[in-house]
């Protein structure tokens, strides 16, 4: 669970019910997106054949109980200092986070 700490305390503190969720975006989209620009440093598909090793996995993310919609939004808009500095239309951010839910208990 490598260097999964600074996303675990950012989205704890915007925890919400971590059901289920009506989220906006194309999860196809969003896995297409995590294959071309994420899988560099993340695990993004249980099929993946490398980890990279830098990030941690999405299912990692996913499966965290703090990983909500909204936990996820502040992250992705947020500069992290471990994280280039990605410049995702709001479209492409919903398609991520709806690809990401979905590997919520998955």
């Amino acid at each position: 669970m490598r260097q999964l700490g600074w996303l675990v305390g950012a989205l704890a503190m915007m925890a919400g019910q971590a059901g289920a969720q009506d989220v906006p975006g194309d999860p196809q989209a969003g896995a297409d997106l995590a294959q071309e620009v994420c899988a560099v440093c993340h695990v993004v598909a249980a099929d993946q054949p490398s980890d990279p090793g830098v990030g941690p996995s999405f299912l990692e993310v996913a499966d965290h109980p703090a990983t909500t919609e909204l936990g996820l939004r502040a992250f992705l808009q947020t500069p992290h200092a471990t994280m280039p500095n990605l410049m995702l239309t709001p479209e492409e951010t919903d398609d991520i986070i709806s690809y990401l839910l979905t590997l919520k208990g998955g």
